[in-house]
């Protein structure tokens, strides 16, 4: 689903780099700033160095002097207010948002919301009937400047006030956090990314593979006097039964029988 990133009024440019990467670790390229402190926002080497590799999505970022460019061919916005409001949207954490909206559990626009001018007539944008999710336009995730947030009118024209559970004691967050939570929040509601592993899975030795270490280690324990083969008893079923619940890999085998070569290479035990 079309996703854009709106920062309104940034005044830190590193900030403005910080989003980029956030936006970037979670697949997510479209970002627009209105009105940001700095012109050349983009280009100043604090911004760049924040990026950390995200350099596409500041190259492909946009710079306009009003939230209506920002939201041009955006059907369903969602602020961040971390100050609950006594009138506008509802207020709702990320995840809950996310999940209603993709169920189709949401009533969304069809075209842009325009700025509040008096009260909401039916037949206006924002009065206009809803239709699922999936055939929205776009959505769009407004986050405000660092020292006042968001203004009154920008949140009002928003569908929900999004809010992170955070410490009631210490909630406030440095703006690329906040647009990485809400970026992870909603790459999880749109499917996510799968875990990838590291490294190749290790491949599982064989029967015969864990029979060859067996021998070499029977070998090995009767050259230092550790086995009788007079009287073995079950030592060697034992350990057979031990390196079987061990589910030992082929490198593991490799080391086995490494000790027991360097077994073998020791004096052999008197008799």
């Amino acid at each position: 689903m079309k996703t854009r990133f709106v920062l309104i009024e940034t005044s830190h440019a590193g900030n403005v780099g910080a989003a980029a990467r956030a936006m970037k670790t979670m697949g997510f390229d479209e970002l627009v700033l209105v009105r940001p402190r700095w012109e050349n926002v983009l280009r100043k080497e604090e911004t760049i160095q924040r990026a950390s590799g995200a350099l596409d999505v500041l190259a492909n970022a946009r710079v306009v002097d009003t939230l209506d460019e920002a939201l041009d061919g955006i059907s369903h916005l969602c602020a961040t207010a971390m100050t609950p409001r006594d009138f506008g949207p509802p207020t709702r954490m990320p995840r809950q948002h996310f999940e209603m909206l993709m169920k189709g559990e949401l009533d969304v626009r069809s075209a842009p919301a325009p700025a509040p001018e008096g009260d909401l007539a039916p037949g206006s944008a924002v009065a206009d009937a809803a239709q699922p999710a999936c055939n929205q336009t776009g959505v769009g995730l407004l986050f405000g400047c660092e020292r006042f947030g968001m203004s009154n009118d920008d949140v009002y024209r928003c569908d929900v006030a999004l809010s992170i559970p955070s410490n009631p004691q210490f909630g406030s967050l440095n703006l690329g956090a906040a647009i990485q939570v809400v970026a992870y929040e909603w790459r999880q509601a749109l499917g996510g990314f799968p875990v990838e592993e590291h490294a190749p899975e290790p491949l599982r030795a064989d029967v015969a593979q864990v029979g060859g270490m067996l021998t070499h280690w029977e070998q090995a324990l009767t050259h230092i006097g550790f086995l009788d083969p007079a009287a073995p008893k079950k030592l060697m079923p034992r350990l057979n039964q031990m390196f079987n619940r061990a589910q030992l890999t082929q490198e593991e085998i490799h080391i086995l029988r490494g000790v027991a070569k360097r077994m073998l290479m020791s004096q052999p035990a008197n008799r």
